[in-house]
Formats: structure tokens, sequence, C-alpha cells
């Protein structure tokens, strides 16, 4: 089973900006159709924040990090990203890469739904001080 690792979370100010990777362990050609960033707090169920087809390209936010937040993909490297700026104290959590099998997601809303995705990375923490 490929694992996704995720790296990049840490300390910053409010405004401040930060990159989130998610590296696979092998090849997703042929494997996964969507990967997604989710985020969660204590407390609270995990939240979809930006998702991608990752064969064509196309993309999905959340309405709290739209204009802020940009998800992108290497695929050569096997790679997602995730580009978070004029990062406030909201956005505080435990970030997540996930991965979907499914060939087709058909809504917005579906993009963005932990139960579209079969695969998780361990989470990286995000803290943004006000």
């Amino acid at each position: 089973q490929v694992q996704l690792v995720e790296s990049g979370g840490g300390s910053v100010q409010a405004g401040g900006s930060l990159k989130l990777s998610c590296a696979a362990s092998a090849s997703w050609s042929g494997r996964y159709y969507y990967m997604a960033w989710f985020r969660q707090v204590p407390g609270k169920e995990r939240e979809g924040v930006a998702s991608i087809y990752i064969r064509g390209g196309a993309t999905v936010y959340a309405d709290s990090v739209k204009g802020r937040f940009t998800i992108s993909q290497d695929n050569g490297a096997n790679t997602l990203y995730l580009q978070m700026n004029s990062l406030n104290p909201e956005d505080t959590a435990v970030y997540y890469c996930a991965a979907s099998a499914h060939r087709s997601i058909y809504t917005p809303t579906l993009q963005l739904s932990a139960e579209s995705y079969n695969y998780w990375g361990q989470g990286t923490q995000v803290t943004v001080a006000s």
C-alpha cells in the first residue's frame, strides 16, 4: 500500500504563509484519481479544505480558504502541495493529505468529503498565532 507522508507544518504569525507537502511512497499513477487536504481540530469533524483531480488538475476549495490556499501536484514527484497564505488563527488544525481511488466523485461537496477518500497520511500540525 502506498504511504502518504505530510510535511511542512509549523507555527506562524497571523498573516503569514506555509506550504505543506504530501509525498507518496510510490507512483500514484493508476492508483488515485483525486487527492485532497483536510484539517481537523479537537472536538470537530474533519473538514475538507481543497481537492484536486490529479488526472486533469481541476480543483475545489472550501469557501473558508478560497483566494488564500492553493492546491497543486507534481505527478513526476508524486507529491501534493498546499500553499497557504494570509493565515489566520482559525486555520490552526492538524492537516491531513488524502487520496481517493474512486474514478469519479461527482460533486464539489463530495470532493471535499472525507468519506470519498480511501487513504490518509498521518497529519501535520499547523498553528497560527494571533
